[in-house]
């Protein structure tokens, strides 16, 4: 618990018995290192996330890039944010979201109408299923890119406008999603279940999440 009386899930809270969990109207869910191959190869492409859900939805989301101090955050009932050079704000302490969103660019900031269509995908986990789909997409959008990322970079290149889809098809936990589908929901992309097409959920009996895809 914290002194808002708010749980926490995380990976240290596997253990934690569903029968307890599924008492909990509201919750932080929290990875404080998401891209750990992406950290060990220090290559910068590595995050702080936090998320608050409530009834298994995730509705505040904060991404943190350390290396870069870029910031993503959102409310969804308020909208989908980002701040570069946001180091000094971080070193104060997190600030209340009034006095954020001015500093902050509204998500989807414009791209440029000409650019590709433009898909996200693993640097660390890619999958043979994965290169499937990507060449499906070429089918259909001929000259379309490929950008490999790390952690929940790849979900703000899309609630941001700088790239269309992400598609996941391989593991993920429930901490390694939630902040970002909070920030991709707020910003008007959709995260869904690859099998089915809804929405991702939280606080399952079991934390690992199905395929799913980010797109705008």
């Amino acid at each position: 618990m914290n002194e808002l009386e708010i749980p926490i899930l995380s990976e240290e809270g596997l253990s934690i018995p569903f029968e307890e969990r599924r008492q909990w109207q509201r919750m932080w869910i929290v990875d404080p290192l998401d891209g750990t191959k992406e950290f060990i190869k220090r290559n910068g492409e590595f995050t702080v996330n936090i998320a608050l859900a409530e009834r298994g939805v995730p509705t505040m989301g904060v991404i943190y890039v350390p290396v870069t101090g870029t910031l993503y955050f959102a409310d969804t009932r308020l909208g989908a944010f980002k701040i570069d050079n946001a180091q000094g704000i971080m070193a104060d302490g997190m600030a209340e979201l009034t006095q954020l969103i001015p500093k902050a660019a509204r998500l989807p900031v414009p791209q440029n109408q000409g650019r590709p269509f433009t898909v996200m995908g693993s640097r660390s986990h890619a999958t043979p299923e994965l290169k499937a789909y990507v060449d499906a997409i070429r089918e259909e959008h001929p000259g379309a890119l490929f950008i490999p990322a790390g952690s929940s970079l790849k979900i703000c290149r899309v609630a941001e406008g700088f790239a269309d889809i992400y598609p996941r098809l391989g593991p993920t936990m429930e901490w390694d999603t939630a902040a970002g589908q909070a920030i991709a929901t707020a910003s008007g992309a959709k995260v869904v279940r690859h099998d089915d097409g809804s929405p991702l959920t939280y606080n399952k009996p079991e934390l690992l999440n199905p395929w799913f895809i980010v797109k705008r």
